[in-house]
């Protein structure tokens, strides 16, 4: 009785992978070709729309919305970034505050609650 742990683990893998596949697709369309490098630096902006979402750092789960909210936040700051002409190394530095700001406060509201 319970849970098939392996059968569960290969269908998310294989779900990953499906959904993995899917965007890539995707993104070698919206980009107009195909590389290795198509997806280099989107870890920062999914990390930190993870954190401003609400998900924990310290551990804990968060919310398919707040993860859908922290997108939109770091979204918009990337576009405005861009619309105000900001070089992209200061680009890179300045999603980078959010993110530290964002743990820092997580941080202080996680260990202020205990």
């Amino acid at each position: 009785s319970g849970i098939n742990i392996k059968k569960q683990l290969f269908l998310v893998f294989t779900l990953m992978g499906l959904l993995s596949g899917i965007g890539g697709v995707v993104l070698a369309s919206y980009v107009g070709y195909g590389t290795i490098a198509a997806g280099q630096g989107y870890e920062l902006d999914a990390i930190a729309s993870c954190v401003l979402g609400g998900t924990s750092t310290l551990g804990g789960s968060g919310t398919i919305f707040g993860a859908l909210v922290g997108a939109l936040i770091m979204a918009s700051l990337n576009t405005g970034l861009q619309m105000m002409n900001v070089a992209p190394a200061w680009q890179y530095v300045l999603r980078g505050l959010v993110l530290v700001v964002a743990v820092i406060v997580d941080v202080y509201f996680k260990k202020s609650s205990n």
